[in-house]
């Protein structure tokens, strides 16, 4: 009474799925970065939203690279 591994079984690479970059990872190093820039300057919100701002920026630019 063994299942049908092909049947219960996640197989991705067989459904067609492709393989998406991240870009996410540019978001989390933008926040940290401007934060810490920020906070050298004495404004560690703004380089906070600054680097959230430029990791999303490259993060869209990735998703639209790849569509």
């Amino acid at each position: 009474m063994n299942p049908d591994p092909l049947k219960d079984a996640s197989h991705s690479s067989i459904d067609g799925a492709q393989n998406s970059n991240g870009g996410g990872v540019f978001i989390a190093i933008g926040a940290i970065v401007g934060a810490i820039g920020g906070g050298l300057m004495g404004q560690p919100s703004a380089g906070l939203l600054a680097g959230l701002a430029l990791g999303a920026l490259v993060a869209l630019l990735i998703w639209w690279q790849s569509r």
